[in-house]
């Protein structure tokens, strides 16, 4: 009787309920949709900084969710480095956060490459570089053997270990990576969101490396995204998502690794953990979207370079009330030059009184139409 869903006789002819999954699909290919063409409409300062957070993001989770904590100062440089983005305070970074930001970067700036054995080969390299701690016990850069036994993830301590899956031998590696690749590439036949979660099933079930499977999985599924939305541009994060809910995506996994060919349940919270992730990114990009209509509200009005760092303070999220006293220390100028500064935005119509008056004076942005 087969134990794991590889040893099943069909093998690897995965199969679903349409009906079950066909609505959701619909729901979040349009969500995607809505997302990529807000943010396609944004300034490029602007769609610029959500790229960084989301890669950033992206290559932290990613990380966390193998007990891997990188430095956020160090992977956001790295990835601003590599994107040729002029942002302020960067710093090295080190090898370790480099492979993972250089394998993130090259999965998806170069989506609509396929996957080859020769392109998974240089990702593991460049996740376990040659000199970092621990890179001497793995077989980097080439599939895994079994000469320490078979592939197993447990958990438990040693001696009460609880073997949660256990990998295809090694031997069979080369050709079910072969079939792998050969279906991951192809276009056309299903929808490319379904593609990418067949494809994360089916690669961490092979698990082909020694070790950072669970993490160029991840990466498949960022490339297969990009893909499905024909963009290198990311602007939500699913391994921030899985990291998120990573018991219920291990228990998902588990369950499914070990039933048969019909893997609705997997399809099922794929779908609705994208959703997550797309409804995260849509939360903490809001800010984003309405300084970016500020700005192209009142395009045709000019303002000086005080009014500009204010009035950018105040998108950003400025905390208490805005008085004239606040608006000449923040900008440096005088308690006079603030006040008409502020009257030219009420005039122009940028800006509002509030009710309370005399030395509590404070001002807001009107609200936009």
């Amino acid at each position: 009787m087969a134990k794991y869903i590889y040893q099943q006789l069909d093998w690897p002819k995965f199969f679903w309920n349409h009906e079950d999954i066909d609505a959701s699909l619909a729901a979040i290919r349009h969500r995607q949709g809505l997302l990529l063409g807000r943010m396609e409409n944004l300034g490029f300062p602007q769609r610029n900084a959500a790229i960084l957070e989301t890669l950033m993001s992206d290559v932290l989770k990613s990380s966390e969710i193998e007990g891997e904590l990188l430095d956020a100062a160090q992977a956001r440089s790295s990835i601003a480095r590599r994107l040729g983005m002029d942002i302020a305070g960067l710093i090295p970074s080190d090898c370790r956060v480099d492979g993972m930001v250089d394998m993130t970067l090259e999965a998806t700036q170069n989506y609509v490459k396929p996957l080859t054995t020769k392109r998974l080969f240089n990702w593991h390299s460049l996740l376990f570089p040659r000199d970092a701690i621990g890179a001497d016990r793995l077989k980097i850069g080439t599939w895994r053997d079994d000469s320490k036994g078979p592939m197993r993830v447990v958990s438990g301590a040693i001696g009460r270990e609880y073997a949660h899956f256990e990998a295809p031998s090694a031997d069979s590696v080369p050709a079910e990576m072969t079939a792998f690749m050969e279906w991951v590439n192809q276009t056309g036949g299903i929808d490319p969101v379904l593609r990418t979660a067949v494809a994360h099933l089916w690669f961490v079930t092979i698990h082909p490396f020694d070790d950072g499977n669970g993490r160029i999985a991840r990466v498949i599924t960022d490339w297969a995204l990009a893909r499905s939305e024909n963009t290198s541009m990311r602007f939500y994060s699913m391994s921030a998502q899985i990291r998120k809910e990573r018991k219920l995506y291990y228990d998902t996994l588990e369950k499914t690794q070990k039933g048969n060919l019909e893997i609705t349940p997997w399809l099922k919270w794929f779908i609705a953990c994208l959703d997550r992730a797309i409804e995260g990114a849509e939360i903490s990009l809001f800010a984003v979207f309405q300084k970016d209509q500020f700005w192209k509200a009142y395009a045709g009005i000019s303002f000086n370079v005080r009014q500009g760092l204010m009035l950018n303070k105040i998108l950003d999220g400025f905390k208490g009330k805005l008085t004239s006293t606040k608006w000449a220390a923040i900008a440096k100028c005088s308690q006079d030059t603030a006040q008409r500064d502020i009257q030219d935005l009420i005039n122009k119509g940028v800006m509002h009184k509030n009710n309370s008056g005399g030395r509590s004076t404070s001002y807001s942005l009107k609200k936009l139409k």
